[in-house]
């Protein structure tokens, strides 16, 4: 299933011992539909703020439900803040975290004078002037293979920090700026790390040229700032064709699968 959510209620995605996470709405959506207890399997973790235009998750079911009404059926067991897009039925050897092979993540940032109030939970708000040009030059040098131990929160329990990034982009929408960033993975904070780096890089405390060393050095306190959760998304999932089901419609699906 594809599944998108605003994150600002919840303790991120993953069941937590504290409760109240997407995961937890989401099996009890489907205790009350099939009176099944299963775990689903996310396609990666949110933090505690972060939304996901396109999170993946799957699970075995013994329930007889067609696979094409379990959308409509499972989304009128779960709050108005989180949706499933899509259901498929995949093949066995699916895996919504092992099988993905690129990520993407969105964080937006809100360049008016004043917030917008109805956009406040979706976007940071820096109302200071930044450097867009500096942020797209520094933001391609993370691009390739490197070592992400300086942009990964200390916390990190990986035991390799090495990571591909594929693609980085900036959107400019009026007032609005996105940050796109597409990898193979993404370690714990990476995403909210590079965001706030780039901002920094954007008010000139940071050159683009200083990414390189950065990265060479492995140390956290060489980045920028961890930046606020509520900015972040989880833009999309993408997986080889031959483990996923492709003809998913073009508009409002946020699952895409590899062409090559």
């Amino acid at each position: 299933m594809v599944v998108s959510y605003d994150g600002t209620a919840y303790s991120g995605f993953q069941s937590q011992p504290s409760g109240n996470t997407i995961q937890d709405i989401v099996e009890a959506a489907i205790k009350t539909l099939t009176g099944e207890e299963l775990r689903i399997i996310g396609s990666g973790r949110t933090d505690a703020g972060v939304h996901a235009r396109g999170q993946v998750f799957n699970f075995h079911t013994e329930s007889r439900i067609p696979a094409e009404r379990w959308a409509l059926a499972i989304n009128t067991r779960l709050p108005d803040n989180i949706v499933v897009l899509e259901a498929w039925e995949a093949p066995e050897a699916f895996h919504a975290r092992h099988s993905a092979k690129r990520k993407t993540y969105r964080y937006t940032i809100d360049r008016r004078k004043f917030p917008d109030v109805f956009g406040r939970h979706y976007a940071f708000h820096h109302p200071t002037r930044l450097d867009v040009a500096a942020m797209r030059e520094a933001f391609a040098h993370l691009v390739g293979e490197h070592d992400f131990t300086t942009f990964t929160s200390i916390q990190s329990t990986q035991p390799s920090h090495v990571r591909t990034i594929f693609e980085t982009r900036i959107e400019e929408e009026d007032q609005l700026l996105h940050l796109f960033v597409t990898g193979s993975g993404f370690l714990y904070n990476m995403v909210r790390i590079i965001a706030g780096t780039m901002m920094w890089v954007g008010e000139g405390k940071m050159s683009p040229q200083d990414i390189p060393a950065m990265l060479a050095a492995k140390e956290r306190a060489c980045s920028g700032p961890t930046a606020m959760a509520h900015g972040l998304m989880l833009w999309s999932v993408e997986y080889p064709p031959e483990e996923c089901r492709l003809e998913l419609s073009p508009e409002g699906s946020a699952f895409n699968g590899l062409n090559g």
